[in-house]
């Protein structure tokens, strides 16, 4: 046998792990015995017999230890190597990348460990051959219980990969353990404890560690250079906050992101970091004309530092779509964020809404079926993917992408129900009603959504009545297409025709689904409206010929 080959396997079923407990174990199990039995006045040979007994158990445990594995779901036997090896295929090579545990003594860095387990994934999804579950959909998974059957099963992977950070001053301890989730059984584990000087090299050293494991080739790459200690930890902070939906987060983000690039002007994910945060709060928060400058300028910066950066491309091309109307450039920009990261959530969801609002029906159903595979369980993209879904009349997919967000979002975190909207389509009034006002109970948000449904069920008091307070509730700044679409439904084209125009001026992001939105269909004739979308970019034949 292969010694190297011999003692790897050793590691792998924890037969060292197994030895040197037991040696401690027996050990003070000895020391107690020839302290406490002649205190008790025992016969001698008794502390002769235990030391014996404890001498012939060593063997028979790491026997034990060769064959039986210690799982979640109980002790199991052991797969051997080659069973495993014969187990996987080329579709068998996929992994999620849980959020590592924070077991710092504080448990004040929960944003470290997160961040360490992000950078392993996205080190792990530039290898070939090898399907890594996105971000937003295994970190779904932080704070629900779920066994490792299920996680697999919903992000359909064949492996997962959990751990836990311990950060203690300037030293940080890792533990990794790749599972085979199939049958629940480690096929690699290791701790790691290094200087926090070493935290980029251990980060490389794991992801090699599971690339060897699976048998990938790994293609190595000149190492980029690394940031500081202070502008990474400011940095991983920034992230953290920036996956957050507040505006308290989101300025909290943008607030350690600055820090980081006080300190590291060319650190490159600092500014796409800050270019994210900018691009949530827009519309949502902040007036798109302010923070869409904002994105403009940040993915520019990251792109000056590293042209390969797939998320800036994505953000630059969403700031030419929004603030130019430049829609062949954003296109161009989308294209190259997908050629350079074709896993990429952010480069999929967003090239699907773009091609669905230009019109590109097909495309666009590519893009957002990529996105579904690529992150299952991400309830942002299924709650926006429902709306789409909508938009071409599919509606079996659209109610089956809101029930899912449902499932994921009961807190309504990412903004109204888009399944409403969908059972509002489908003249399901009672559902959607009862969804709308389910959703403003517990996000204290009033949707504009419930507006258009009264206005469509012919209660035009009650759609404006709803209408007011949902413009009320939105402080400094509502999107002009948001308002027009109820003005639609209560007749009122006039005064949509103001709200869209009042949307151009201000660069509404969400402009551009007027085309393709039903609920615009009877603008569809008025020059006005049709002016509007030439305006913008669009060809109005193409649209609503996409459109249901």
């Amino acid at each position: 046998m292969n010694l190297r080959k011999f003692f790897a396997e050793l590691k792998r079923r924890k037969v060292y792990t197994v030895a040197v407990g037991y040696v401690v174990f027996g050990a003070g199990l000895i020391q107690l015995v020839t302290s406490v039995f002649p205190s008790f006045d025992f016969p001698a040979w008794s502390t002769r017999l235990v030391i014996v007994v404890i001498a012939l158990g060593f063997p028979v445990a790491l026997v034990f230890s060769w064959i039986f594995d210690l799982t979640r779901y109980g002790i199991a036997r052991t797969p051997d190597l080659a069973q495993i090896e014969r187990g996987q295929s080329a579709d068998e090579h996929s992994i999620a990348v849980l959020p590592f545990v924070d077991l710092s003594p504080a448990k004040d860095h929960d944003y470290f460990s997160d961040g360490i387990a992000e950078e392993i994934l996205t080190a792990l999804s530039k290898i070939d051959n090898l399907r890594v579950a996105a971000r937003r959909s295994s970190f779904w998974f932080k704070d629900h219980r779920a066994d490792l059957r299920e996680i697999a099963s919903k992000l359909n992977v064949a492996h997962v990969l959990e751990g836990s950070v311990r950060r203690d001053d300037n030293r940080v301890r890792v533990t990794a353990e790749l599972i085979d989730a199939r049958g629940g059984f480690t096929i690699w584990s290791d701790t790691f404890e290094r200087e926090m000087q070493s935290i980029f090299a251990l980060q490389d050293e794991i992801t090699r560690a599971i690339v060897d494991t699976l048998k990938l080739k790994l293609e190595i790459a000149p190492p980029a250079p690394a940031p500081s200690l202070a502008a990474y930890d400011s940095y991983l902070q920034g992230l953290f906050y920036s996956d957050k939906s507040t505006e308290e987060t989101l300025r909290k983000s943008l607030e350690f992101f600055r820090r980081a690039l006080e300190v590291d002007p060319q650190f490159a994910r600092a500014w796409t970091g800050t270019a994210k945060a900018w691009l949530w709060l827009a519309d949502a928060y902040v007036p798109p004309l302010e923070a869409y400058s904002k994105v403009q300028e940040a993915a520019l910066n990251a792109l000056k530092i590293d042209k390969d950066d797939a998320e800036a491309h994505v953000y630059l091309g969403e700031t030419k779509r929004i603030l130019d109307w430049n829609l062949d450039g954003a296109a161009r920009e989308f294209c190259r964020a997908i050629a350079i990261d074709p896993n990429s959530t952010t480069s999929n969801y967003f090239s699907a809404a773009f091609c669905a609002a230009r019109g590109d029906r097909e495309d666009a159903l590519k893009y957002l079926e990529r996105t579904a595979t690529i992150d299952p369980a991400s309830l942002w993209v299924s709650n926006s993917a429902s709306e789409l879904y909508r938009y071409f009349g599919l509606y079996d997919q659209a109610i089956e992408a809101g029930k899912r967000a449902l499932e994921l979002d009961p807190t309504f975190l990412y903004g109204e129900p888009l399944l409403a909207a969908a059972y509002r389509e489908m003249e399901k009034f009672e559902d959607a009603i009862e969804l709308y006002q389910r959703s403003e109970r517990i996000s204290s948000r009033p949707p504009f959504g419930l507006a258009a449904t009264y206005a469509k069920m012919n209660r035009p008091a009650e759609a404006r009545a709803a209408l007011d307070k949902a413009v009320a509730s939105r402080v400094g700044y509502t999107p002009g297409d948001a308002i027009a679409h109820v003005r639609v439904e209560l007749g009122e084209y006039d005064e949509a025709i103001r709200e869209l125009e009042r949307a151009c001026v201000e660069r509404s992001s969400s402009l551009h689904l007027i085309g393709i939105a039903p609920e615009f269909k009877p603008l569809r004739s008025d020059k006005r409206f049709l002016s509007i979308l030439k305006r913008i970019g669009l060809e109005p034949g193409k649209v609503f010929a996409a459109g249901a």
